[in-house]
């Protein structure tokens, strides 16, 4: 006898961002009822924010617009993509809708994306938006809870779940980059042209605005990055910043040369205008809106305080008259250490009706917190109806991100809590594969071509797997 939605008792999803609202989508779509708790409001009494959101949107995205590659056969991140979509992933299914040129990225327009998430959730009939902030632990009887709050946990839930897991907390900072007017772009000096012309999944090969640098250029603006007044956040600044986010000034103080083998890298692009001559670096943006009037610098998240960005990064020629629709900025973010505390369902140990979905976990990345949303809310409606719901296959890229949050790529183990690292997905998390070292004819194949082949035999894996644990 099947049982009517009326009658089963609703999940509470606390945090309407990307894992949040994704993690309500996929319950409310198993047939349960959903509360989706967000404490972003604009009401009578005034706008409640958070230090990053502006709005009070559903999967607001506060730094990047993009969703990085979109590449199913040779990035893990595009292979994560493609998971996602097969098992109907919202965020995937709005951000397809609202993407933006973005070479062989899938950028959205923020604004757009998150007005369709906002849209579907309020629109579905198993779903009920409150807003309002969850202060402390749930109360008992939410006997079946998704905490999707994301790294700006409010203090008093934050302080409630330090208090019940018995641990520490681990922080690093995250960094926000610099969002440009296009018409203040001097398209004199600047061309565009994505990587290699490489087309994204928009079809389009000249996707990002680029700005070359000669040497001279380059060492001056270096001199003015290191020597540009920081925020300082005093009792914050002995917190790990994560590799994937760093300030463009961190990476300048790494080396001088860190920058032109990072984000202003070179390679792969050619200036029309005196095409025998090679820049020193090059400095991108990327689409932000689908409009095409905002455009974010590609790389140059930052904690120079406000009064000088603008300055330094109109050293970078073609940003000389450069308009800033939004100046960069720099916030904590904050993640518990789930190899200790989470099953592999994603439930707390010790308080098995809470469960943990988004960069709480330990994952970094848009996608890889809608993708544990994704997961925390089919675990979630599982046990609801009384199912059994086992994690992905290893193999696949969202099995691996289990593993890696639940402890299954530590070095130490479970217990080891120094080694617990945010991590953006990639095919390292996989099991790994090993291509043929030699063609049909016995002819050696070369090292980097036998490198694309084993992902792509790893993707087509994880498919496959994938696949096979949907069926079951």
């Amino acid at each position: 006898m099947s049982t009517s939605p009326s009658s089963i008792p609703p999940i509470h999803v606390i945090g309407g961002g990307l894992a949040g609202s994704e993690a309500a989508w996929q319950i409310a779509q198993a047939g349960v009822p959903v509360v989706l708790h967000e404490m972003r409001r604009d009401d009578t009494s005034g706008p409640v924010r958070t230090d990053a959101h502006q709005t009070d949107g559903l999967a607001e995205m506060v730094c990047s617009n993009s969703f990085r590659s979109d590449d199913w056969q040779f990035n893990a991140v595009g292979l994560l993509h493609a998971e996602m979509r097969k098992l109907g992933s919202l965020i995937m299914s709005a951000a397809d809708q609202h993407q933006v040129p973005a070479g062989g990225a899938l950028a959205v327009d923020r604004d757009g994306f998150s007005a369709e998430v906002t849209r579907r959730i309020a629109a579905h009939p198993l779903i009920t938006i409150v807003r309002e902030e969850v202060a402390g632990l749930p109360p008992a009887e939410w006997d079946n809870v998704v905490v999707a709050t994301g790294p700006l946990t409010s203090p008093a839930l934050a302080d409630a779940i330090l208090e019940l897991s018995g641990e520490g907390q681990l922080s690093f900072f995250d960094a926000i980059a610099p969002i440009i007017h296009v018409e203040s772009i001097d398209m004199d000096i600047a061309w565009r042209q994505s990587r290699y012309d490489k087309e994204g999944p928009g079809g389009d090969a000249a996707a990002y605005i680029n700005c070359p640098m000669d040497k001279a250029q380059y060492e001056a603006f270096i001199d003015a990055l290191l020597e540009g007044p920081k925020a300082e956040f005093k009792d914050w600044e002995h917190v790990p910043y994560f590799d994937g986010c760093l300030p463009i000034e961190v990476m300048a103080e790494r080396g001088r040369e860190t920058l032109r083998h990072g984000p202003m890298k070179p390679v792969g692009l050619t200036n029309p205008r005196d095409p025998t001559v090679k820049s020193y670096a090059i400095v991108q943006l990327r689409q932000d809106n689908a409009l095409g009037t905002l455009w974010n610098m590609v790389g140059f998240q930052t904690k120079l305080k406000h009064g000088v960005q603008a300055e330094v990064f109109r050293m970078i020629p073609g940003l000389a008259n450069a308009q800033f629709a939004r100046l960069g900025g720099l916030h904590r973010n904050t993640f518990i250490n789930s190899p200790r505390l989470l099953d592999r369902s994603l439930r707390m140990k010790v308080a098995p009706r809470l469960r943990f979905a988004g960069q709480m976990t330990g994952v970094e990345g848009y996608v890889e917190s809608a993708a544990t949303g994704l997961l925390a809310g089919r675990f979630a409606a599982a046990e609801r109806l009384g199912r059994t719901l086992d994690a992905p296959p290893p193999t696949t890229a969202l099995g691996a991100l289990v593993d890696h949050v639940t402890g299954g790529h530590l070095e130490g183990g479970p217990e080891g809590k120094a080694s617990f690292q945010p991590m953006n997905i990639n095919y390292g998390l996989l099991p790994p594969l090993e291509a043929p070292k030699v063609d049909e004819h016995g002819v050696k194949i070369p090292l980097k071509e036998r490198g694309r082949a084993k992902k792509r035999l790893m993707s087509l894996r994880a498919l496959a797997d994938l696949d096979g644990w949907m069926a079951g």
